[in-house]
């Protein structure tokens, strides 16, 4: 009976001095929940992996600069700029795949043979960059076969391909010119937005990566996601602007701040120095995807205080925005007391994309010797790209006019389709109407990739390719292409 309430017998000042005893003994479970002891952790502060290539797979990296000419500077500057980036966050060269021209850092108006800058007063990012597709093997096509890790269906180039494991990281940035529904390449045909789209699907379906992050620098880039995006292939994507809006060149001669005086050429690109100087100025083994968006995302819209700015968008699987940035650009240690994220205000003074050959071109003109021959062949090459693109807004009109008649024409040709809804229901039928539309009425350049939507409103309207065939004919009769005729520049389907 005694032992029975004994429990009841022993008073609350006992019972504590014995729970007291049994602690210091090291015994009781109060020392490992104290919430001061040092070798316990929330969730949120546990320590990271110390070799993280080993807990978290491989980071790989594909870096594209879709453009050639020293008059598109600014995209493989972006490139390179990435490039050094990547190394600094402890990314291997072999992990890392670069597509560029390379006719920029040796091309005779670079004021500064074999550098290049991506900041008026940056460093040289060309050094070091490997040279695994430049030239002639710059295509989509090898491209995706670098995506999907197919060494056999490379061609040329340093067969370097993301052999990538289904633990791994792919991170994916890409800078060009763009159009609805099609990103560039300097060598024929473009990257259309259903072939890419078809590349990721198969990438997820070999089960070879965990997943992907894409930033992609070109006007009207969220076309190519818009609508046919699927969000279950653990892929999430942000784009320089919506569906139908430009992205924007910078560091241009004439504005603050200005490239240095010798340089004719933009050095970047909005969104894409954007989001590089925001990742070299954080720390970005706490830094998230979604704070670096935000970041971006304003000043890619120059905060929302001018129209000279875009809309940078989302896609894909949403749920990957919140993790951290180091897990797919890596973490530089010269970075460790750097903030996780703050947001710069300053404006940025911007030009059009498809107007930059322009300011380039000037820029040369203003730069020429008077009278020389020089100055006279730079003007001719003015006139001539003007000409050409008056003939393409012109033609495009004129079909428009035959198509559907000179009231309905137009805003046919120039309608939007609800957002969510794909740029175009017949992404063959999209090529088709391109190769017809050149081959009656020449290439259609950088500045022509804005006709796509244009093109794709035909398909989606019904009308039969001999009808389309015949408008091109009656359009473009009497037109001599000479060296824009895509039989010497390449189809851009």
């Amino acid at each position: 009976m005694a032992v029975r309430h004994s429990a009841s017998l022993i008073s609350p000042a006992v019972l504590l001095i014995v729970l007291l005893l049994f602690d210091a003994s090291g015994g009781g479970r109060a020392s490992r929940l104290d919430p001061w002891d040092s070798s316990i952790r929330m969730p949120t502060e546990k320590d990271e992996p110390e070799d993280p290539e080993k807990e978290l797979g491989t980071r790989w990296a594909v870096l594209v600069a879709g453009s050639s000419s020293y008059a598109n500077y600014r995209h493989q500057a972006d490139v390179c700029h990435a490039y050094q980036l990547l190394k600094k966050g402890g990314l291997k060269e072999e992990n890392i795949v670069v597509f560029m021209y390379d006719d920029i850092a040796a091309h005779p108006l670079n004021p500064r043979p074999g550098i290049i800058i991506n900041h008026p007063q940056g460093d040289d990012v060309y050094a070091g960059v490997p040279k695994d597709y430049t030239g002639e093997h710059v295509t989509a096509e090898n491209l995706y076969a670098v995506l999907l890790g197919d060494k056999k269906a490379v061609k040329g180039g340093s067969g370097k391909v993301v052999d990538s494991k289904p633990n791994d990281r792919i991170f994916l940035y890409y800078s060009d010119h763009g159009g609805p529904g099609v990103l560039g390449m300097p060598n024929m045909p473009f990257l259309y937005a259903m072939d890419f789209i078809d590349v990721l699907k198969k990438k997820h379906a070999s089960g070879t990566y965990k997943e992907m992050v894409l930033y992609i620098e070109a006007c009207e880039s969220g076309s190519v996601f818009e609508g046919i995006m699927p969000k279950d292939l653990n892929i999430y994507v942000t784009t320089a602007s919506n569906a139908q809006e430009s992205s924007w060149g910078t560091y241009c001669p004439g504005m603050t701040p200005p490239p240095p005086p010798e340089y004719l050429t933009c050095l970047g690109d909005l969104y894409s120095v954007a989001w590089m100087e925001d990742s070299e100025t954080h720390n970005l083994k706490k830094e998230t995807i979604e704070q670096q968006y935000q970041s971006v995302k304003n000043r890619t819209s120059n905060f929302n205080i001018s129209n000279a700015g875009s809309h940078v968008m989302e896609y894909g699987n949403g749920s990957i925005r919140h993790e951290k940035l180091y897990l797919y650009q890596g973490f530089d240690p010269a970075t460790v007391n750097f903030p996780p994220y703050n947001s710069l205000r300053s404006r940025m003074e911007v030009v059009n994309q498809r107007d930059a050959e322009l300011i380039f071109l000037w820029q040369m003109y203003k730069n020429s010797e008077n009278g020389s021959k020089r100055k006279e062949e730079i003007l001719k090459q003015i006139k001539e790209t003007t000409r050409h693109r008056a003939h393409l807004d012109g033609s495009m009109e004129l079909i428009g006019s035959f198509l559907y008649g000179p009231h309905k024409g137009s805003s046919i040709l120039n309608s939007v389709r609800e957002p969510g809804m794909p740029l175009v229901d017949d992404w063959r039928c999209l090529k088709s109407t391109v190769r017809l539309f050149e081959t009656y009425c020449g290439s259609l350049t950088q500045y022509g990739m804005k006709l796509m939507r244009a093109f794709a409103n035909i398909c989606n309207s019904g009308v039969s390719q001999t009808l389309v065939e015949e408008a091109c004919m009656v359009a473009c009769n009497g037109h001599e292409p000479s060296q824009l005729h895509p039989v010497n520049r390449g189809y851009s389907a």
